[in-house]
């Protein structure tokens, strides 16, 4: 098995629910050793986020959420207001590279681990703190949950039918992204560290996830003074890029240029320089418009036919695909996106796999395969005590 780029890196994962979880488990899954603190009895919050849950013939039950964000780490149970035990922890931080938590702000502290207590014990260690709306200002303090930070970052303006439909989108996008920016910032604080031999505190918030995301929907207000809403299933500066009707269903294309337009206009028989809609500015304008005549000439086609011909003609487009069509897709498995686990009470397990592969200039592919089951609550308790009480 490849061990992974971030082989030897070992991180202290005191973060629950998702957008710490998902931090260190793209750490675990470039090859960190991660190891999982969690409550006694409950254990992160996730572990009873269901239905649906998986009942094994022996054990507890298993969240699925739980499943999704905690794979190729080491649980263990700490309870961090009892002494010895945070004892213990001090002791892992010693022999770490990375400490991730996301507590509300002020909670590290009266634990009495706050980020100088942990760079006293251990002056190279990298601190990864996530919160909900960011650790200072006027609402430094408020708690952070996925939708609401949707709702305050301004994705959910931007996501619907139309301007009176704000709609959250179908996954936790700000929770993911808090870790996707945290694992990010990490790798960075480790580069420097390599230089300068000390380590950093790096913090990110939800609320930083979601205007880190903006892209032109941002500049458009700032620069241009524009307030985006929500446009439904078609793209707010390109026409046509969208989800169009055809005789049995939809496709979605994306005729991102005006060569594409060109060749678009030639293979369904359509004017190019049709007034009002020669160039993107105008289609932009005259949006209904497009759609109007994009539709009407994809009424004759059912999407399997049409997806070809437009494949044939060179333009982007696609079907919109359900979740299981998604895992069961060739080209996802050809990409390493299904990985395959042995869960401890669960037994085989499929799990989304992790979105990054690696390759040496030769060509050969050195990406990591196989990969360890989330685990069991405190599965490895007596593993890493034995480790953390040991020698150094």
């Amino acid at each position: 098995m490849n061990a992974g780029p971030l082989a030897g890196v070992v991180v202290v994962d005191l973060s629950r629910a998702l957008a710490g979880p998902h931090a260190t488990m793209m750490m675990a899954d470039l090859g960190a050793r991660v190891v999982k603190i969690e409550a006694p009895g409950a254990g992160d919050d996730t572990r009873g986020w269901g239905p649906p849950f998986v009942t094994p013939e022996r054990g507890d039950r298993e969240s699925t959420y739980f499943l999704s964000a905690n794979r190729n780490k080491e649980s263990v149970c700490l309870d961090l207001k009892d002494a010895a035990d945070r004892g213990l922890l001090l002791e892992l931080v010693r022999r770490a590279d990375v400490l991730v938590e996301n507590f509300r702000h002020g909670v590290m502290d009266r634990l009495g681990l706050g980020g100088d207590v942990l760079a006293a014990v251990n002056p190279g260690l990298v601190q990864l703190s996530i919160s909900g709306f960011g650790h200072d200002g006027p609402e430094g303090g408020r708690a952070g949950y996925d939708q609401i930070a949707q709702g305050e970052g301004g994705l959910m303006s931007l996501t619907g039918t139309g301007p009176a439909d704000p709609q959250k989108m179908g996954t936790p996008i700000c929770d993911l992204l808090a870790g996707m920016y945290g694992a990010f910032g990490v790798l960075a604080a480790l580069h420097e560290r390599g230089r300068t031999g000390r380590g950093q505190v790096v913090r990110t918030s939800l609320l930083a996830a979601a205007v880190g995301v903006h892209g032109f929907q941002g500049t458009r207000w700032t620069v241009a003074g524009e307030v985006g809403r929500a446009a439904g299933n078609h793209h707010a500066s390109i026409a046509p890029y969208g989800l169009f009707r055809c005789a049995d269903g939809a496709v979605q294309i994306a005729v991102g240029s005006e060569g594409l337009w060109r060749r678009f206009c030639t293979a369904f028989d359509l004017d190019p320089e049709a007034t009002g809609l020669a160039t993107n500015p105008e289609r932009v304008v005259a949006r209904e418009r497009v759609i109007e005549l994009v539709e009407k000439a994809f009424s004759s086609w059912t999407a399997e036919p049409l997806l070809a011909r437009l494949a044939e003609c060179g333009i982007p487009a696609g079907r919109v695909r359900s979740l299981d069509e998604v895992y069961a897709w060739d080209q996802t498995r050809s990409q390493g996106l299904v990985v395959e686990v042995d869960h401890t009470t669960l037994g085989a397990l499929r799990l989304p796999g992790p979105p990054l592969r690696f390759f040496k200039p030769d060509g050969l592919e050195v990406t990591r395969t196989e990969h360890g089951a989330p685990p069991i609550l405190n599965e490895h308790g007596a593993a890493v005590r034995a480790w953390a009480e040991g020698p150094p």
